[in-house]
């Protein structure tokens, strides 16, 4: 499967993994991408601000971190996700833990596919992107 789910440091088995791959091989697909190779690794804090620190220069938490190694129209990269951010910032928006980590994870699928988010423009279109996909997953489902 071209699609892979990881955890380091914690318990953690997504559930209903090939229906959330299918979701984000359809999604690409909507971004006119093929699925080539990701991994996703659920992670704590502590092992993502460590890649943040080592690799990025970041001395912060985030809830994700993207390696993109694609090319072309062919999506591959490491997505790693603190599953402790995502579930900090699930009650902070008030949202289902299982919503914000499927945002979280179409979030890093949207990096692979191109977009950036550093600019409040691009963050506005990233937003409206997550939701557009995560509703084609509560559809496709």
């Amino acid at each position: 499967m071209p699609i892979r789910f990881f955890s380091e440091g914690i318990d953690f088995k997504l559930k209903g993994q090939r229906r959330k791959a299918e979701w984000m091989k359809l999604s690409a697909a909507r971004e006119k991408r093929d699925v080539k190779d990701i991994m996703f690794v659920f992670c704590t804090d502590a092992f993502l601000l460590k890649l943040n620190q080592d690799f990025l220069a970041h001395n912060t938490l985030t809830d994700i971190i993207t390696f993109d190694y694609s090319e072309g129209r062919e999506i591959s990269g490491e997505i790693y996700i603190s599953l402790e951010r995502v579930k900090e910032n699930a009650a902070k928006y008030d949202a289902a833990f299982q919503t914000e980590l499927d945002r979280v994870m179409i979030h890093g699928i949207l990096h692979l596919c191109g977009y950036s988010d550093k600019k409040a423009p691009e963050k506005a279109t990233m937003r409206k992107k997550e939701e557009a996909y995560l509703s084609l997953q509560k559809r496709s489902t």
